[in-house]
C-alpha cells in the first residue's frame, strides 16, 4: 500500500510531501541492485535479502516519521533558579551520508543556557537520534539539532558539536580510515560570547 512521508521542520528532505513507493516496489528495487552488483537475488543466501533491507531501512531511516520538536516533549520550570550551562556530551549517533548512503558514526555534544525552563536530558539525545536517522550531511545535522532546541526551548544560547567518521571517506575514495570531521553550531549567547564558546569546548574535552 502506498504511503506518504510526513515532513517536519528542519527535515533534510524537500518541504513538499514525498510520495513513497509500496513495500513491494522497494523490495523489487533491492533485487535490481543485487543483480547490478553481479549477484543472484534468487540464490538461497539472498532470497530474503530484499525484505530484510526494507525492514532495516524502516528502522535506520525512521527519523523521517518523527517530529523532533514534538520529541522534545515536556519542559520543566521548577529549576531552583539554575541558569548555568546544561551539557549532554558523548551522545553516540549513527547516520548515513546523503551523497553515498553509507554510514556516518560519531558523537554529539549538546549544550544550552536555560532562560526559564529546562529539558529532560534524554530528550536531547532523542533529538540527535531523530536527525541521525535521516540521510544527512554532518553540517546540516549540526545546525538542525541546534535550531530545534532553540525553537522549542527558547534558551539564552545553544551549542552543538558533532565529531564523526564518514564511511564514504573510510571505505571508498581516499580511504582515510579513522579520520574525524568536526562541526559546530553556536546560537545566542554561545555565538556572541567567545568566553561561553571556550567554556563549552573546555567542558566537552574535559574527559575526567
Amino acid at each position: 500500500m502506498d504511503a506518504t512521508v510526513r515532513q517536519f521542520p528542519n527535515s533534510t528532505a524537500s518541504d513538499a510531501s514525498v510520495e513513497r513507493p509500496s513495500r513491494e516496489e522497494a523490495e523489487a528495487a533491492v533485487r535490481v541492485l543485487l543483480r547490478w552488483i553481479g549477484d543472484d537475488p534468487d540464490r538461497e543466501g539472498l532470497v530474503d535479502t530484499p525484505s530484510r533491507v526494507v525492514r532495516a531501512y524502516e528502522e535506520i531511516f525512521g527519523g523521517y516519521r518523527i517530529d523532533p520538536a514534538e520529541a522534545l516533549g515536556r519542559t520543566f520550570e521548577d529549576v531552583a533558579g539554575y541558569n548555568d550551562v546544561v551539557l549532554v556530551k558523548d551522545i553516540d549517533f549513527h547516520s548515513h551520508c546523503e551523497h553515498h548512503m553509507v554510514p556516518i558514526v560519531g558523537k554529539a555534544h549538546v549544550a544550552y543556557l536555560p532562560h526559564d525552563k529546562v529539558l529532560g536530558l534524554s530528550k536531547i539525545a532523542r533529538v540527535v537520534d531523530i536527525f541521525g536517522r535521516r540521510l544527512q550531511t554532518q553540517e546540516a545535522m549540526t545546525q538542525q539539532i541546534a535550531d530545534t532546541i532553540k525553537d522549542s526551548l527558547k534558551p539564552r544560547g545553544v551549542a552543538v558539536m558533532l565529531e564523526a567518521e564518514h564511511m564514504c571517506m573510510s571505505m571508498r575514495g581516499i580511504r582515510t580510515r579513522g579520520s574525524k570531521t568536526l562541526t559546530t553550531a553556536f546560537l545566542g549567547a554561545f555565538r556572541d560570547d567567545p568566553v561561553a564558546q571556550t567554556r563549552f569546548l573546555t567542558m566537552v574535552y574535559d574527559r575526567r
